[in-house]
């Protein structure tokens, strides 16, 4: 049987925290399905800089991945019903409540794993791991 994983995030200005994220989440399983989340559905953060489309297709071109599509709009869980994985990989730093997954996947009567990627350090200094980081310097440098 197919150890399918679902991994989930903004992916806004990509960087090298999303690709680890995304190989650690691949190692969990056979294969790789990313859920993008919808610009609308971004309510924790500042809103994409990127549409809700070239986020998705970035993501689908990096190596770790399977496929990628954009999330519903309403229900950020109906594509976990669609897709049935075995493991949703959070990575470190989402806001995300793990036990509060645990029990709307259970009410859904979804049987699949929670677990949560590790963080990346640096490589070196000056190496960006946030797509707000990577704003600031932007801004810093063009202003």
């Amino acid at each position: 049987m197919t150890e399918r994983v679902v991994a989930q995030g903004t992916f806004d200005l990509l960087h090298p925290g999303h690709v680890h994220y995304l190989r650690e989440a691949r190692a969990m399983g056979d294969e790789l399905h990313v859920i993008v989340a919808r610009r609308t559905n971004v309510t924790h953060k500042d809103e994409p800089i990127l549409p809700n489309r070239q986020r998705r297709d970035m993501v689908a071109a990096l190596n770790p991945v399977d496929a990628a599509r954009v999330g519903h709009p309403d229900d950020i869980f109906a594509p976990i019903e669609e897709l049935e994985p075995s493991v949703i990989a959070l990575g470190y730093d989402q806001h995300h409540d793990v036990e509060a997954i645990e029990a709307q996947l259970a009410e859904r009567g979804l049987d699949c794993a929670v677990r949560r990627a590790s963080g990346r350090e640096r490589a070196y200094d000056d190496e960006l791991l946030s797509t707000g980081a990577i704003i600031e310097r932007i801004l810093d440098r063009r202003d």
